[in-house]
Protein backbone atom coordinates (compact mmCIF):
# COMPACT_ATOMS: atom_id res chain seq x y z
CA UNK A 1 0.00 0.00 0.00
CA UNK A 2 1.31 3.13 -0.70
CA UNK A 3 1.13 6.74 -0.23
CA UNK A 4 -0.06 8.47 -3.52
CA UNK A 5 -2.69 6.45 -4.64
CA UNK A 6 -4.92 5.01 -1.79
CA UNK A 7 -5.89 1.37 -2.36
CA UNK A 8 -8.91 0.43 -4.17
CA UNK A 9 -9.72 -1.48 -0.39
CA UNK A 10 -9.59 1.46 1.27
CA UNK A 11 -11.57 3.60 -1.02
CA UNK A 12 -14.54 0.90 -0.98
CA UNK A 13 -14.72 0.03 2.75
CA UNK A 14 -14.15 3.99 3.34
CA UNK A 15 -16.73 5.34 0.83
CA UNK A 16 -19.35 3.25 2.90
CA UNK A 17 -19.00 5.15 6.20
CA UNK A 18 -18.17 8.60 4.66
CA UNK A 19 -21.30 11.15 6.15
CA UNK A 20 -20.83 14.78 6.97
CA UNK A 21 -18.77 13.43 10.05
CA UNK A 22 -15.93 10.98 10.08
CA UNK A 23 -16.77 8.36 12.77
CA UNK A 24 -14.91 5.24 13.18
CA UNK A 25 -15.68 2.38 11.52
CA UNK A 26 -17.71 0.39 13.78
CA UNK A 27 -16.35 -3.12 12.66
CA UNK A 28 -12.87 -2.61 14.50
CA UNK A 29 -12.40 -4.63 17.59
CA UNK A 30 -12.61 -3.24 21.54
CA UNK A 31 -9.58 -3.59 22.66
CA UNK A 32 -9.13 -5.55 25.62
CA UNK A 33 -6.83 -5.57 28.18
CA UNK A 34 -4.23 -8.91 28.69
CA UNK A 35 -1.80 -10.05 31.39
CA UNK A 36 2.10 -9.93 31.00
CA UNK A 37 2.32 -6.28 29.53
CA UNK A 38 5.05 -4.18 30.78
CA UNK A 39 8.22 -2.21 29.20
CA UNK A 40 9.08 1.07 27.61
CA UNK A 41 7.94 2.02 24.21
CA UNK A 42 10.01 4.67 22.29
CA UNK A 43 8.94 6.27 18.97
CA UNK A 44 11.15 8.11 17.08
CA UNK A 45 10.50 9.74 14.31
CA UNK A 46 7.43 11.91 12.27
CA UNK A 47 6.87 15.11 13.86
CA UNK A 48 3.24 15.29 11.99
CA UNK A 49 2.58 12.01 14.06
CA UNK A 50 3.72 13.38 17.46
CA UNK A 51 -0.08 14.66 18.93
CA UNK A 52 -1.23 11.12 17.76
CA UNK A 53 1.34 8.66 19.25
CA UNK A 54 1.24 10.99 22.19
CA UNK A 55 -2.90 10.15 22.61
CA UNK A 56 -2.00 6.23 21.99
CA UNK A 57 0.51 6.36 24.77
CA UNK A 58 -1.93 8.35 27.11
CA UNK A 59 -5.02 6.05 26.09
CA UNK A 60 -2.57 2.50 26.40
CA UNK A 61 -0.88 3.60 29.70
CA UNK A 62 -4.38 3.86 31.19
CA UNK A 63 -4.77 0.43 30.16
CA UNK A 64 -1.31 -0.74 31.44
CA UNK A 65 -0.21 1.97 33.86
CA UNK A 66 3.26 0.69 34.45
CA UNK A 67 3.93 0.59 30.40
CA UNK A 68 6.36 3.92 29.99
CA UNK A 69 6.08 5.85 26.69
CA UNK A 70 8.90 8.12 24.99
CA UNK A 71 8.39 10.15 22.13
CA UNK A 72 10.78 11.68 19.61
CA UNK A 73 9.69 13.43 16.58
CA UNK A 74 12.39 15.57 15.22
CA UNK A 75 11.47 13.98 11.26
CA UNK A 76 10.71 11.10 9.23
CA UNK A 77 14.01 10.40 8.32
CA UNK A 78 15.08 10.20 12.26
CA UNK A 79 12.81 6.43 12.32
CA UNK A 80 15.03 4.14 9.82
CA UNK A 81 18.21 4.39 11.60
CA UNK A 82 16.50 4.15 14.80
CA UNK A 83 15.12 1.04 14.21
CA UNK A 84 18.28 -0.04 12.70
CA UNK A 85 20.09 0.84 15.72
CA UNK A 86 17.25 -0.94 17.57
CA UNK A 87 17.04 2.35 19.55
CA UNK A 88 12.61 2.74 18.85
CA UNK A 89 10.61 0.15 19.13
CA UNK A 90 8.01 1.91 16.39
CA UNK A 91 9.07 4.56 13.77
CA UNK A 92 6.24 7.17 13.30
CA UNK A 93 7.02 8.11 9.29
CA UNK A 94 4.49 10.34 7.46
CA UNK A 95 6.25 8.93 4.07
CA UNK A 96 7.10 5.59 2.98
CA UNK A 97 10.50 4.70 3.90
CA UNK A 98 12.83 5.37 0.99
CA UNK A 99 14.66 2.54 -0.91
CA UNK A 100 17.91 3.13 0.65
CA UNK A 101 16.34 3.42 3.98
CA UNK A 102 15.04 0.27 3.45
CA UNK A 103 18.13 -1.61 2.56
CA UNK A 104 19.66 -0.23 5.26
CA UNK A 105 17.14 -2.16 7.19
CA UNK A 106 17.61 -5.22 5.33
CA UNK A 107 21.45 -5.10 5.48
CA UNK A 108 21.59 -5.77 8.99
CA UNK A 109 18.08 -8.07 9.65
CA UNK A 110 17.89 -9.39 6.27
CA UNK A 111 14.05 -9.05 6.13
CA UNK A 112 12.27 -5.79 5.78
CA UNK A 113 10.67 -3.99 7.97
CA UNK A 114 7.28 -3.62 8.25
CA UNK A 115 4.94 -0.81 7.64
CA UNK A 116 1.38 -0.46 9.20
CA UNK A 117 -1.08 2.77 7.63
CA UNK A 118 -2.51 3.83 10.82
CA UNK A 119 -4.21 6.55 9.53
CA UNK A 120 -5.25 9.05 6.82
CA UNK A 121 -4.10 12.49 6.49
CA UNK A 122 -4.14 15.29 3.88
CA UNK A 123 -1.87 17.86 3.35
CA UNK A 124 -3.01 20.97 3.11
CA UNK A 125 -1.56 24.42 1.34
CA UNK A 126 -2.53 26.99 3.83
CA UNK A 127 -2.85 30.76 3.37
CA UNK A 128 -3.94 33.11 5.90
CA UNK A 129 -7.58 33.29 7.28
CA UNK A 130 -7.78 36.82 5.33
CA UNK A 131 -6.75 35.65 2.01
CA UNK A 132 -9.08 35.99 -0.47
CA UNK A 133 -7.61 32.87 -2.92
CA UNK A 134 -10.54 30.43 -3.72
CA UNK A 135 -8.00 27.65 -5.46
CA UNK A 136 -4.50 26.75 -6.67
CA UNK A 137 -3.52 23.88 -9.33
CA UNK A 138 -0.48 21.89 -8.06
CA UNK A 139 1.21 23.93 -11.22
CA UNK A 140 0.55 27.28 -9.41
CA UNK A 141 1.88 25.63 -6.45
CA UNK A 142 5.19 24.23 -7.95
CA UNK A 143 5.95 27.71 -9.71
CA UNK A 144 5.52 29.05 -5.86
CA UNK A 145 7.27 26.92 -3.66
CA UNK A 146 10.17 25.75 -6.47
CA UNK A 147 12.92 27.32 -8.45
CA UNK A 148 13.46 24.42 -10.69
CA UNK A 149 9.31 24.63 -11.95
CA UNK A 150 9.27 20.68 -13.15
CA UNK A 151 5.28 20.70 -13.78
CA UNK A 152 5.72 23.14 -15.80
CA UNK A 153 4.26 27.22 -14.95
CA UNK A 154 5.66 29.60 -17.46
CA UNK A 155 6.65 31.66 -15.03
CA UNK A 156 7.63 31.82 -10.92
CA UNK A 157 5.49 32.67 -9.03
CA UNK A 158 6.25 35.58 -6.22
CA UNK A 159 3.11 37.98 -5.79
CA UNK A 160 -0.58 37.48 -5.01
CA UNK A 161 -1.41 39.59 -7.81
CA UNK A 162 0.20 37.22 -10.10
CA UNK A 163 -2.89 34.94 -8.99
CA UNK A 164 -5.46 37.12 -9.69
CA UNK A 165 -5.47 38.91 -6.48
CA UNK A 166 -6.49 42.41 -6.46
CA UNK A 167 -6.58 45.68 -4.28
CA UNK A 168 -4.28 45.35 -1.01
CA UNK A 169 -3.34 42.03 -2.33
CA UNK A 170 -1.97 43.09 -5.61
CA UNK A 171 1.54 44.10 -4.77
CA UNK A 172 1.21 41.72 -1.82
CA UNK A 173 4.76 39.61 -1.87
CA UNK A 174 4.22 35.55 -1.15
CA UNK A 175 5.79 34.50 1.70
CA UNK A 176 6.63 31.17 1.41
CA UNK A 177 6.56 28.22 4.97
CA UNK A 178 7.40 24.86 4.93
CA UNK A 179 9.01 21.99 6.74
CA UNK A 180 13.34 20.96 7.15
CA UNK A 181 14.54 18.51 5.57
CA UNK A 182 14.79 15.56 8.15
CA UNK A 183 10.64 16.10 8.08
CA UNK A 184 8.44 13.20 6.10
CA UNK A 185 5.94 16.35 5.01
CA UNK A 186 9.16 18.11 3.36
CA UNK A 187 10.24 14.93 1.52
CA UNK A 188 6.06 14.22 0.25
CA UNK A 189 5.36 17.93 -0.72
CA UNK A 190 8.59 17.42 -2.85
CA UNK A 191 7.71 14.74 -4.59
CA UNK A 192 4.26 15.13 -5.01
CA UNK A 193 3.35 18.84 -5.28
CA UNK A 194 6.88 20.10 -6.99
CA UNK A 195 7.25 17.04 -9.31
CA UNK A 196 10.72 15.97 -7.39
CA UNK A 197 11.92 19.85 -8.08
CA UNK A 198 14.28 21.86 -5.44
CA UNK A 199 12.39 24.75 -3.32
CA UNK A 200 13.57 28.47 -3.29
CA UNK A 201 15.92 29.33 -1.01
CA UNK A 202 13.32 31.67 0.40
CA UNK A 203 11.21 29.05 1.91
CA UNK A 204 11.22 29.75 6.05
CA UNK A 205 12.05 26.12 7.13
CA UNK A 206 10.14 25.39 10.49
CA UNK A 207 11.27 22.48 12.86
CA UNK A 208 7.45 21.25 13.29
CA UNK A 209 4.00 21.03 11.66
CA UNK A 210 2.34 23.29 13.96
CA UNK A 211 5.26 26.02 13.53
CA UNK A 212 4.34 26.14 9.70
CA UNK A 213 0.66 26.48 10.83
CA UNK A 214 1.63 29.32 13.14
CA UNK A 215 3.60 31.20 10.52
CA UNK A 216 1.01 31.31 7.90
CA UNK A 217 -1.60 32.71 10.59
CA UNK A 218 0.55 35.58 11.63
CA UNK A 219 1.85 36.80 8.33
CA UNK A 220 -0.69 38.09 6.08
CA UNK A 221 0.91 36.90 2.67
CA UNK A 222 2.13 33.63 3.93
CA UNK A 223 1.34 29.99 2.36
CA UNK A 224 2.78 27.30 3.66
CA UNK A 225 2.12 23.57 3.77
CA UNK A 226 0.98 21.27 6.63
CA UNK A 227 -0.78 18.07 7.55
CA UNK A 228 -4.29 18.94 8.00
CA UNK A 229 -4.30 18.18 11.64
CA UNK A 230 -2.77 20.98 12.56
CA UNK A 231 -5.57 23.60 10.68
CA UNK A 232 -6.57 26.33 13.06
CA UNK A 233 -9.23 29.02 12.89
CA UNK A 234 -6.83 31.42 12.01
CA UNK A 235 -5.61 29.86 8.32
CA UNK A 236 -7.71 28.75 5.48
CA UNK A 237 -6.98 25.03 3.53
CA UNK A 238 -6.82 26.10 -0.08
CA UNK A 239 -8.75 23.72 -2.83
CA UNK A 240 -6.40 22.47 -4.50
CA UNK A 241 -6.36 21.30 -8.18
CA UNK A 242 -4.08 18.29 -9.66
CA UNK A 243 -3.63 20.21 -12.94
CA UNK A 244 -4.98 23.62 -14.99
CA UNK A 245 -7.56 21.19 -16.72
CA UNK A 246 -9.26 19.98 -12.86
CA UNK A 247 -11.30 21.09 -11.06
CA UNK A 248 -10.31 22.06 -7.52
CA UNK A 249 -11.10 19.55 -4.87
CA UNK A 250 -11.42 20.36 -0.95
CA UNK A 251 -9.27 19.29 1.74
CA UNK A 252 -12.50 17.50 2.94
CA UNK A 253 -12.74 13.53 4.89
CA UNK A 254 -14.69 12.43 1.78
CA UNK A 255 -12.01 13.62 -0.38
CA UNK A 256 -9.06 11.91 1.26
CA UNK A 257 -11.01 8.58 1.28
CA UNK A 258 -12.03 8.71 -2.24
CA UNK A 259 -8.08 9.81 -3.33
CA UNK A 260 -9.59 13.06 -5.41
CA UNK A 261 -7.64 15.05 -3.23
CA UNK A 262 -4.42 15.56 -4.64
CA UNK A 263 -2.42 15.22 -1.39
CA UNK A 264 -3.90 12.42 0.60
CA UNK A 265 -1.68 10.24 2.19
CA UNK A 266 -1.18 7.56 5.08
CA UNK A 267 0.76 7.80 8.26
CA UNK A 268 2.71 5.28 9.26
CA UNK A 269 4.26 2.98 11.96
CA UNK A 270 7.53 1.45 11.46
CA UNK A 271 8.16 -1.94 13.22
CA UNK A 272 11.13 -3.85 13.13
CA UNK A 273 9.00 -8.05 12.70
CA UNK A 274 10.59 -10.70 11.02
CA UNK A 275 8.08 -12.65 9.59
CA UNK A 276 6.83 -15.48 10.70
CA UNK A 277 7.82 -14.87 13.82
CA UNK A 278 5.78 -13.90 17.12
CA UNK A 279 5.51 -10.10 18.40
CA UNK A 280 6.18 -9.46 21.94
CA UNK A 281 3.44 -8.83 24.18
CA UNK A 282 4.42 -5.24 24.48
CA UNK A 283 4.82 -4.35 20.51
CA UNK A 284 1.23 -6.79 19.77
CA UNK A 285 -0.73 -4.74 22.18
CA UNK A 286 -0.06 -1.32 21.60
CA UNK A 287 -0.23 -2.33 17.28
CA UNK A 288 -3.46 -3.87 18.82
CA UNK A 289 -4.94 -0.90 20.50
CA UNK A 290 -3.81 1.38 17.52
CA UNK A 291 -6.17 -0.73 15.38
CA UNK A 292 -8.54 -0.38 18.05
CA UNK A 293 -11.68 1.74 18.01
CA UNK A 294 -10.29 3.10 20.81
CA UNK A 295 -6.94 3.51 19.02
CA UNK A 296 -8.92 5.13 16.07
CA UNK A 297 -10.88 7.87 18.27
CA UNK A 298 -7.27 8.72 18.44
CA UNK A 299 -6.91 9.64 15.19
CA UNK A 300 -10.25 11.26 15.11
CA UNK A 301 -9.33 13.43 18.23
CA UNK A 302 -5.98 14.37 16.81
CA UNK A 303 -7.51 15.67 13.00
CA UNK A 304 -6.85 12.95 11.14
CA UNK A 305 -8.60 10.14 9.57
CA UNK A 306 -9.25 6.50 10.74
CA UNK A 307 -8.26 3.58 8.87
CA UNK A 308 -11.77 1.23 7.92
CA UNK A 309 -11.80 -1.90 9.30
CA UNK A 310 -10.63 -3.98 6.28
CA UNK A 311 -7.35 -2.01 6.25
CA UNK A 312 -6.88 -2.40 10.06
CA UNK A 313 -7.71 -6.68 9.84
CA UNK A 314 -5.11 -6.65 7.38
CA UNK A 315 -2.58 -4.80 8.91
CA UNK A 316 -2.64 -7.01 12.00
CA UNK A 317 -2.45 -10.05 9.82
CA UNK A 318 0.97 -8.40 8.39
CA UNK A 319 2.59 -8.84 12.00
CA UNK A 320 1.32 -12.09 12.56
CA UNK A 321 -1.62 -10.70 14.65
CA UNK A 322 -4.93 -13.11 14.42
CA UNK A 323 -7.68 -10.36 13.66
CA UNK A 324 -10.76 -11.82 14.67
CA UNK A 325 -13.48 -8.94 13.40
Amino acid sequence: MKKTVLSAVLILAAALSVQAQVKVDAGLPDYKAVQGVSGTIKGIGSDTMNNMMALWAEGFKKIYPNVQVEIEGKGSSTAPPALIEGTATFGPMSRSMKQLEIDGFVSKYGYKPTELPTSIDMLAVYVHKDNPIKALSLTQVDAIFSKTRKLGNAEDITGWGQLGLKGEWANLPISLYGRNAASGTYGYFKENALGKGDYKDSVKEQPGSSAVVQGVATDKGAIGYSGIGYKTADVRAIPLARDAFSYPVEATPENAYTGEYPLSRYLYLYVNYKPGSELDPLRREFIKYVFSKQGQADVLKDGFFPVPASIARKTLESVGIKADF
